[in-house]
């Protein structure tokens, strides 16, 4: 199979040629104008002037691109042949179910051929027509695929796998038209989707190992339809460092709100599987009041740390634009500080300069000192990055935010929980597939 270059020219040949060849050839082809050729005196190994591209050299360069074929087709052959197998293979479970070849004679039959029908299977290589052979009492068994299956499993996949890396469903129909050579429905693939469901029961019922060392909690907010408006559905999730350092978005649960109940029963669900919390060292939150009134009647003993990055918007939002940097950079030197000591005295610092004039984000920082400290009490100085922050945690609704923003609104709180736990499994596959996270900043 040769590949062709522009007027018939075999690729080959010319790239096996020395570079000075080709811009011979864009002398005489009047790729390049003779004022570019004297003002640039080419030597051998010289690229081509792709910074002086104008609209001729750009057409012309479109024209042999466009000059690039390939000499028959071999999608067709690769369709033909794998028809040609799944037939085949189907002749041999025919004779396998039915114990005797074609021709062949047997006194202790229990079935007889009837002939083939004709069923079309879609695989990655396009549409098959495939002829099937058919028994007269119609109890043949095939390996290959599924009784009145119109789809390969491997196609089922690629849908669904479109479908959790964030296409809608129409987008994902209309994107594969070129690769199966057929469109297939969106209802199709939401009804492919929903083979999720199982699964995602699964995981929120699955016993949890009580082995995470460091635990974040925080909501997110999507959008779902509802029976007479777009609602906003917020999704509690629990994030967590094992003994080991890798990460796991350990559950997700759907809430009306982000109030105390709220997070007291999603909470208590996490610790009837198995969280209880013993070898946790530090909880990592955003600061939610009902967040932490959950957290004092499930995890009552363990220590709480407020995200700086929360707090710093808040204390930012009672500044005067003109003087939020000098107070952001205050705020960095406590947040940042090498231990607790250093910490409190710079806090003293931004008070003594910045009380007068904004008392009410003085007072915001003063209010929870003291859990934006905890993460000092942890022994290893290396984790104070990702411990002070919530930022692990959100990274993770970035990737969902990322995932669910071309599909718009969700369907139902159903298709939510589907690309939600699409999305975290994902993570979790990447992250257990990874080595082992080391506990240092550059990580």
């Amino acid at each position: 199979m040769a590949f062709r270059f522009g007027r018939g020219n075999k690729i080959s040949a010319w790239l096996r040629g020395r570079p000075r060849l080709f811009l011979d050839w864009e002398k005489r082809e009047g790729v390049l104008t003779p004022e570019l050729c004297d003002q640039h005196k080419h030597e051998e190994g010289t690229p081509m002037l792709l910074d002086r591209a104008t609209p001729r050299n750009v057409s012309r360069a479109i024209k042999e691109i466009n000059g690039f074929e390939w000499e028959g087709d071999f999608k067709p052959m690769a369709r033909q042949a794998l028809k040609e197998l799944l037939e085949n293979r189907l002749e041999q479970e025919m004779a396998e179910y039915l114990g005797v070849s074609r021709y062949e004679h047997a006194t202790d039959r229990h079935d007889y051929r009837n002939g083939y029908y004709v069923s079309h299977l879609l695989t990655e290589m396009g549409d098959l027509e495939l002829l099937v052979p058919r028994s007269r009492k119609g109890k043949f068994p095939s390996k290959l695929f599924e009784r009145y299956a119109r789809r390969c499993r491997s196609v089922d996949r690629v849908l669904l796998a479109c479908f959790c890396l964030g296409l809608s469903t129409r987008k994902a129909a209309s994107v594969l038209v070129p690769v199966l050579g057929e469109k297939v429905s969106a209802s199709t693939i939401s009804r492919i989707a929903r083979d999720l469901d199982q699964e995602v029961s699964r995981y929120h019922g699955r016993t949890l190992k009580d082995q995470y060392r460091y635990l974040f909690f925080d909501g997110v907010v999507l959008k779902s339809k509802g029976a007479v408006k777009v609602q906003k559905k917020i999704l509690l999730c629990a994030f967590g460092i094992t003994m080991e350092g890798r990460h796991e978005m350990i559950d997700f649960y759907p809430a009306p709100s982000e109030s105390g109940a709220c997070w007291e029963a999603f909470l208590a669900d996490l610790y009837k599987r198995g969280l209880q919390g013993s070898p946790c060292e530090l909880i990592a939150t955003d600061g939610g009041t009902g967040l932490h009134q959950g957290l004092q009647i499930v995890y009552p003993k363990t220590l709480l740390q407020r995200c700086w990055a929360h707090k710093t918007r808040n204390v930012l939002d009672k500044v005067k634009k003109i003087d939020q940097p000098a107070v952001k950079r205050a705020l960095n030197r406590i947040s940042h500080a090498a231990n607790r000591r250093e910490a409190t005295q710079a806090y003293w610092r931004l008070s003594a300069r910045w009380r007068k004039a904004y008392p009410r984000a003085v007072a915001c920082l003063k209010k929870d000192f003291d859990q934006l400290l905890s993460f000092f009490q942890i022994k290893n100085a290396e984790l104070y990055s990702r411990l002070r922050t919530t930022n692990l945690i959100e990274r993770a609704f970035r990737e969902v935010r990322r995932r669910t923003r071309p599909m718009g609104v969700m369907a139902n709180t159903q298709s939510l929980q589907r690309i939600i736990f699409a999305v975290f499994h994902h993570l979790n596959l990447n992250w257990s597939q990874s080595p082992l996270r080391k506990s240092t900043h550059n990580s």
